[in-house]
């Protein structure tokens, strides 16, 4: 059985959850509106405090399902409450991020600098303080948004084993390797 499937997604003050037709999900918030749209197998019930998620059998596309779902619709409920942030760091000599709006402009050792349009969902913003590395902060309440566009800056200039220059998450670990042994 799914446990997470089987946990409740209880709503917080000033949200409401309502189930339209088609299984569509939508959760508005103090920060936005969010919609989901549900498999037809999938039932969904939405009480005072908690919306409730049931399965018709323990098929493994049911079990799958029931547990996707539940984790999606807490995703929307976090996001238009406290909504989401994701902070990249430059790593390299030389690397700048600098935006005007919505629109990045990267330079990350190319030959030319990357303009990068940010979603007009999310806001952005870089930072650049002395001996440190240059920043950029991404908020929005959608995660799969969020997490696609970091994933896309990421993937410009993807950080390098052996000196670690590259466009890296803020909290992520890179392992180091070695480089070659010295000569006799």
């Amino acid at each position: 059985m799914s446990r997470i499937g089987k946990k409740p997604v209880s709503i917080p003050k000033g949200v409401t959850v309502t189930v339209g037709a088609d299984n569509v999900i939508t959760v508005k918030g103090p920060k936005g509106e969010l919609k989901q749209a549900i498999d037809r197998d999938i039932t969904v019930e939405v009480k005072a405090d908690e919306v409730l998620f049931n399965r018709p059998t323990d098929q493994i596309r049911h079990r799958a399902m029931h547990g996707l779902y539940r984790a999606l619709v807490g995703n929307l409920v976090k996001g238009v409450t406290e909504g989401y942030k994701k902070d990249l760091e430059l790593v390299g000599v030389g690397f700048k991020a600098a935006n005007q709006g919505n629109i990045l402009d990267l330079a990350l050792g190319y030959s030319h600098n990357i303009i990068f349009e940010v979603p007009k969902e999310l806001k952005v913003a870089t930072a650049t303080e002395k001996g440190k590395n240059p920043t950029i902060s991404l908020e929005g309440i959608d995660k799969q948004l969020l997490g696609q566009v970091a994933a896309k800056l990421r993937s410009l200039r993807k950080p390098e084993p052996y000196k670690g220059k590259g466009v890296k998450y803020s909290d992520e670990i890179l392992r180091r390797k070695a480089g070659k042994a010295a000569g006799k």
